[in-house]
């Protein structure tokens, strides 16, 4: 049986008080996507508000990001579904990509967070990426407690939002996961780091995109 993954999409076209263009980023949907696809894993695309879903940073030297952005499901993703119309439970995970789009109306928003929750309460995977595990801040699953509490986790870390974006977030991320009760940990700027911790996938950043759907297919054989 095919199995399912519902990739939530930042639609903020702008964020902070520059304005600074932003969107997801690009190489963390087209990675993913890409060993999703390849390993026969049907990918599904939702947004905040539905519809169409701005992109940042992408790169035509970049063989995966150039042929998603001419495939079939690049055109799909820019028809996203209404995440409000959606179960997470349908799916067997869900995966949060970055870019800085997600900290202007992902983190926080109470569609985004009946997804994690549903998703987790139903068993299933839940995974994100850079600025990503954005998604999982103010989650409750009932009890009271902050999901990330006690979990061990990573995104994007100070040190690399100094060089990026340090003026343009609203907060630190890794310092809001933290206050939460998340264990977090990195490594250095920019370079691969995926955290498993159950049913729990992230990644640090861009480079991380890849291989964490790489342990999220892993991760599905095992269930299938």
């Amino acid at each position: 049986m095919t199995q399912h993954v519902l990739f939530i999409v930042t639609n903020a076209a702008t964020i902070g008080p520059h304005n600074r263009k932003t969107g997801f980023f690009f190489a963390e949907v087209a990675h993913p996507f890409e060993v999703l696809d390849e390993a026969g894993v049907a990918v599904e695309f939702a947004s905040v508000a539905g519809g169409w879903t701005p992109y940042d940073a992408y790169d035509e030297k970049d063989q995966a990001q150039k042929k998603f952005l001419e495939s079939k499901a690049f055109r799909r993703l820019n028809r996203s579904r209404k995440l409000s119309e959606i179960d997470a439970a349908d799916y067997d995970a869900i995966l949060v990509p970055g870019g800085l789009g997600p900290m202007v109306d992902v983190a926080r928003n109470a569609d985004v967070q009946n997804a994690v929750v549903r998703s987790w309460n139903t068993g299933k995977f839940v995974t994100a990426v850079c600025h990503g595990p954005c998604s999982l801040l103010g989650v409750d699953l009932g009890d009271g407690i902050p999901f990330v509490r006690g979990k061990k986790l990573t995104a994007f870390s100070k040190k690399e939002e100094f060089d990026y974006a340090r003026d343009d977030v609203p907060y630190e991320l890794e310092d809001a996961l933290r206050a939460e009760g998340a264990d977090y940990s990195s490594t250095e700027n920019w370079q691969p780091k995926v955290v498993v911790d159950g049913r729990l996938i992230t990644g640090q950043n861009p480079a991380s995109a890849g291989p964490m759907a790489k342990e999220l297919v892993a991760a599905l054989k095992r269930i299938a």
